[in-house]
């Protein structure tokens, strides 16, 4: 049976640092081999706009985005 693990973010990007954990926790889930999906829910869709400029933390598109480029699958 394949190991999957479901994140769900319905927090704005730069409001509090769930974001920050979501990736952190999707990025060590792939490379552990889980199959891993991130359902954005919420405020939590306005991790994936372009142009975000956020302050004190990583940015949320791309760190999502390179996520993306190794199998994480996300769901609006």
């Amino acid at each position: 049976m394949a190991r999957k693990l479901t994140l769900f973010v319905n927090s704005s990007p730069y409001s509090y640092e769930n974001t920050y954990t979501a990736i952190k926790i999707a990025e060590a889930s792939l490379k552990k081999g889980f199959e891993t999906h991130l359902v954005a829910s919420a405020d939590g869709v306005y991790n994936f706009l372009k142009g975000q400029k956020g302050k004190g933390l990583p940015h949320a598109g791309d760190g999502f985005k390179a996520l993306m480029e190794k199998g994480l699958v996300v769901d609006l």
